[in-house]
């Protein structure tokens, strides 16, 4: 490829190959039926009783939810979504002086996993940016577009504060103290991925990310409504998440899942992560 990144404008007419997975790999898209019961919880409901039931219910049979009357306002997650297509709609020259290979950078723009060890590139781009403390790391945030700082800033505070309010509805689900799980993790950290999927013109033969777990504590995942790409493995089957209006999905991580079967494990370098996925091709959670 001419460029070290897909987000170019160029519209592909055959994936390149590179990125085509080998036949024992390929997704098996009409074997992926859409997730009729995925559970979307109110958490502007006035009875706390039945919020905690019902997280409670979805961790432990789902793994993940959705939820909405969240406390982000539709006003912060629109300009969001907005801030971040406009920067991956920056010319390529600009975009890549961002660009790094280097996985210990606080803030970069990369694409696929790992290029430099991977035999099959993922079709993704993603900017990686590291959210707390914000005096710390919001200089080096990206300056074009100009809003940037400013709307990821105020995305990243009230998402940060939704975080907390989910780990003490997850912690009074396990019938901890609701500030059990804030405590042991302390001050914790914040990271997000802006990933960006172009339109791809083979599908069948690659993913925007092959299936995994997420390593982390908690993420907080807003979709792009116009294309339904998450994927989540249930029942042995992998099933199609559709976007939901003003809704975020909650992934729980591989670290709160031990926490999820036995508290008593639970380690101390927990991270809070939220990413904004724009899943135009295939990304499953797993």
């Amino acid at each position: 490829m001419d460029t070290k990144v897909i987000s170019t404008g160029i519209r592909y007419s055959n994936l390149p190959e590179s990125y085509v997975r080998p036949e024992s790999e390929r997704p098996r898209l009409s074997e992926v039926s859409t997730c009729e019961n995925v559970p979307v919880i109110d958490l502007g409901c006035q009875d706390r009783t039945q919020i905690v039931r019902q997280i409670g219910d979805a961790c432990e049979d789902y793994g993940f939810f959705q939820v909405i009357n969240h406390g982000v306002s539709r006003e912060v997650t629109e300009q969001m979504l907005q801030v971040a297509f406009d920067f991956f709609s920056l010319p390529v020259e600009e975009k890549l002086k961002l660009y790094s290979d280097d996985p210990s950078k606080t803030m970069r723009l990369s694409t696929s996993f790992n290029v430099n060890k991977e035999k099959v590139h993922n079709w993704r781009d993603y900017l990686r940016l590291h959210c707390y403390p914000l005096n710390k790391y919001l200089p080096e945030w990206p300056s074009n577009p100009l809003s940037f700082k400013e709307i990821v800033r105020n995305y990243c505070i009230q998402v940060r504060q939704l975080g907390y309010r989910l780990e003490e509805l997850i912690a009074e689900s396990l019938g901890l103290e609701k500030d059990y799980v804030t405590k042991v993790l302390g001050d914790q950290g914040q990271h997000m991925a802006v990933n960006y999927y172009p339109p791809c013109p083979e599908p069948e033969l690659t993913y925007g990310l092959p299936g995994h777990t997420d390593p982390n504590a908690l993420t907080i995942l807003l979709q792009d409504l116009q294309v339904s790409g998450l994927q989540v493995l249930k029942d042995a089957k992998w099933v199609a998440v559709n976007p939901h209006p003003n809704a975020f999905v909650i992934n729980i991580g591989d670290q709160l899942q031990v926490i999820n079967r036995n508290f008593t494990y639970m380690m101390i370098e927990f991270v809070l992560m939220n990413s904004i996925p724009f899943p135009k091709g295939k990304l499953r959670w797993s």
